[in-house]
C-alpha cells in the first residue's frame, strides 16, 4: 500500500515504493563463580562421574583469569588451541515422536529430510548421556558462557552446543554470536493495557538479521559447512520464504562462503525483507505464486539438484529456535514463566519452543514447563481452526493477505508438530484479524517499543485470554517477538497515516502540519500539552 500524503513531507524518505508484584529479578543468571573448564569449553570428566550431582567450585578451583591472545591470533585460533574434550554426548535424525532407540534412524551427516513413511523427522539427542549430569552442572554451565567471546559459547546458541549439534567441530560452526537477544520488561504495556505486572516480550528480531530464524540458521548452515568438508554432494542451500527465512539463510551462507538460493512470493513481502538476501549476494527467485507454491517447488527441485533444503522441514533449524527457550528460562534465573505465546505460521518454532523447555525439565534444571499459546492471523489460521474442531479435522487453507506477512502460510509443514507440542502443555490457539493485529501493534509501540505485525498478532492472543480470565492479572507471561519492527516501516506508515481500506487506525499518530510561524506552533503545542497525561 502507499503511503499517504500526509506522511510525504514529514518522512518520504521512508517509502521507498490487584496487587502490587514488582517482577523477580533476573539480573542474578551470571553467577560469580565460574565453571572449571578451559575457555569455557565443556569437560565433564572434570567435574562429574555418573551418578554424582557437581558441587559449586570453590574459589580455590576457579578458573584463572585468561590473558589475551596473541595479536596474530583469532578467536577460532585460540579455540583450536583448547579444543573441547571428548564427550560422548550424540544426535540423530529419527521419524518425528520416534524414541533415540527407533529402529529407523539416520546420521546428521546424512541429506535427508523425511522419514521412509515420507513423514518428518526430528533430531533426537542421547538423553541418557546427557543425564549423567545433573540441572545444577548445566545450568551452571550455560551461565558460565554468557556474554563471552570464547569461540564459539559467546553465541546464544551455540552456549548449548551440547544439546544442540554436540559432534560438530567448533571449526565447522558459522556463527554471527546470534541469540543473547532482549527480554524486555513491557511495564507499561502491561499495566495500561492488560492490568498485568509480569509480562514480557523476548525480543528476538534483535538478532544479526532481525528475526528469530537466525536461531536456527546458524545450526543449519554449520551442518552444511561440514557436510562440504565431508565431501557430500551439496553445492548450495536454498529455501522457499516469506521473508526472513530468507534474510538468515543468504546472510549465513554469505558469512561461510557457501551459495544461497532463495525462492520468494512475488510482491507478497516487505521491501526491507527483499533487500536482505539480494544485499547478501543470494540468487533471488521471485515467482508468481505464494509460500506454498514455493514451498513445493523448492521441495520439488531440491530433490533433482544438490541443493541442501533449509525450510522448516529440515529439523535441524528446531535445534537452533529451541535454544530461546533455554534463554528465557536462564533469564528468569531458572523460574519458569506460566504462558508463553508464540506467533504461528508454517509452525516449527511452537514446537520448538516446546522442545527447549521440555529438554529442560527431563535434565532437571526446571521442574515443570509453561503453557504454550500459538497465536495466528486470521487470514491464516489452519491451526487455529483445527484447535477450534477439538482436534478432529485438520484442513489447510488458502492464506489470504496478512500484513504478518511471514506467517501467510495454509498448509504448514510442522502441523504435526506444533499439535503435539500443544497437546503436551495444555496449549492454546488463538487468532487475530487484520485490525486487531495493527492495533495491538500501534498500541505496543505507543509504549516504547516498535515490533513487528506477527507480534502484534501474538499480543491480540494476550488481550483475548486476558479478557476471558484465562490468564491472570499476575501471570508470568512472555511474548515472542519474532522480527524486528524496522523490517515492517511500510505497514506502520500505513496505519498511522490511516491510509488502510476498511480499517479505523484507532491508534493513528500522524504528524501535525503547522505553519512555519511562532504564534501558529505555540497554539500547536499549548493545545497538545493541555491534553497530554499528567505525571501520576
Amino acid at each position: 500500500m502507499a503511503s499517504s500524503s500526509l506522511f510525504h513531507s514529514s518522512i518520504s524518505f521512508l517509502d521507498s515504493k490487584s496487587r502490587t508484584v514488582y517482577p523477580r529479578p533476573i539480573t542474578k543468571h551470571r553467577p560469580s563463580y565460574l565453571v572449571t573448564c578451559t575457555s569455557s569449553t565443556f569437560d565433564p570428566s572434570s567435574t562429574a562421574n555418573s551418578n554424582n550431582s557437581p558441587g559449586s567450585p570453590s574459589p580455590a578451583t576457579e578458573a584463572p583469569q585468561k590473558s589475551r591472545r596473541a595479536a596474530d591470533e583469532n578467536i577460532r585460533d585460540e579455540a583450536r588451541r583448547h579444543p573441547a574434550a571428548a564427550n560422548d554426548f550424540s544426535a540423530k535424525y529419527v521419524p518425528f515422536n520416534g524414541g533415540f532407540d527407533s529402529p529407523e534412524s539416520y546420521s546428521l551427516d546424512e541429506i535427508v529430510y523425511r522419514s521412509r513413511s515420507g513423514g518428518l523427522l526430528d533430531v533426537i539427542h542421547d538423553m541418557d548421556a546427557l543425564k549423567k549430569y545433573d540441572g545444577a552442572y548445566w545450568r551452571r554451565l550455560f551461565d558460565s558462557r554468557v556474554g563471552k567471546t570464547t569461540w564459539p559459547y559467546g553465541s546464544g546458541v551455540w552456549s548449548k552446543k551440547e544439546w544442540v549439534l554436540p559432534e560438530i567441530h567448533d571449526d565447522d560452526i558459522i556463527s554471527a554470536f546470534e541469540g543473547n537477544s532482549n527480554l524486555f520488561w513491557a511495564e507499561r504495556f502491561g499495566k495500561q493495557f492488560l492490568g498485568m505486572n509480569d509480562l514480557w516480550v523476548k525480543h528476538c528480531g534483535i538478532s544479526h538479521t532481525g528475526s528469530f530464524k537466525d536461531l536456527g540458521m546458524t545450526v543449519l548452515v554449520s551442518q552444511v559447512n561440514r557436510l562440504r568438508k565431508l565431501k557430500r554432494p551439496v553445492v548450495g542451500v536454498g529455501c522457499a520464504s516469506t521473508g526472513d527465512t530468507s534474510a538468515a539463510l543468504s546472510a549465513y551462507c554469505a558469512s561461510a562462503g557457501i551459495p544461497s538460493i532463495v525462492f520468494l512470493p512475488a510482491n507478497k513481502i516487505s521491501m526491507a525483507q527483499l533487500v536482505q538476501p539480494i544485499a547478501n549476494g543470494a540468487f533471488v527467485l521471485s515467482i508468481d505464486t505464494d509460500f506454498d507454491g514455493c514451498m513445493k517447488l523448492i521441495r520439488e527441485i531440491t530433490a533433482e539438484l544438490p541443493i541442501y533444503l533449509a525450510n522448516s522441514l529440515n529439523s535441524l533449524r528446531l535445534e537452533g529456535q529451541k535454544t530461546a527457550a533455554i534463554e528465557i528460562l536462564q533469564q528468569f534465573d531458572w523460574q519458569v514463566p506460566d504462558w508463553v505465546i508464540v506467533p504461528g505460521g508454517n509452525l516449527g518454532n511452537i514446537y520448538a519452543f516446546y522442545k527447549g523447555f521440555k529438554m529442560c525439565q527431563e535434565l532437571g534444571l526446571v521442574d515443570k514447563i509453561p503453557r504454550l499459546v500459538c497465536a495466528q492471523a486470521a487470514n491464516a489460521n489452519p491451526l487455529y481452526l483445527y484447535y477450534k474442531s477439538g482436534w478432529k479435522d485438520f484442513k489447510s487453507v488458502k492464506a489470504n493477505s496478512t500484513f504478518a506477512s511471514a506467517i501467510q502460510i495454509g498448509d504448514p509443514v510442522s502441523i504435526d508438530r506444533a499439535v503435539f507440542a500443544l497437546k503436551n502443555c495444555d496449549g492454546i490457539v488463538e487468532e487475530a484479524t487484520e485490525e486487531e493485529l495493527m492495533d495491538a501493534t500501534a498500541q505496543a509501540d505507543s509504549t516504547g517499543m516498535f515490533i513487528c505485525p506477527h507480534t502484534g498478532v501474538a499480543l491480540t492472543a494476550l488481550f483475548k485470554l486476558r479478557k476471558s480470565g484465562v490468564i491472570g492479572a499476575s501471570d508470568r507471561t512472555v511474548v515472542v517477538s519474532t522480527a524486528h519492527g524496522l523490517k515492517f516501516t511500510q505497514s506502520k506508515i500505513d496505519y498511522h497515516s490511516k491510509d488502510i481500506p476498511d480499517m479505523a487506525c484507532r491508534f493513528a499518530n500522524p504528524p501535525v502540519e503547522v505553519k512555519a510561524q511562532f504564534g501558529a506552533v505555540m497554539d500547536v503545542l499549548k493545545d497538545f500539552l493541555n491534553k497530554a497525561p499528567k505525571h501520576k
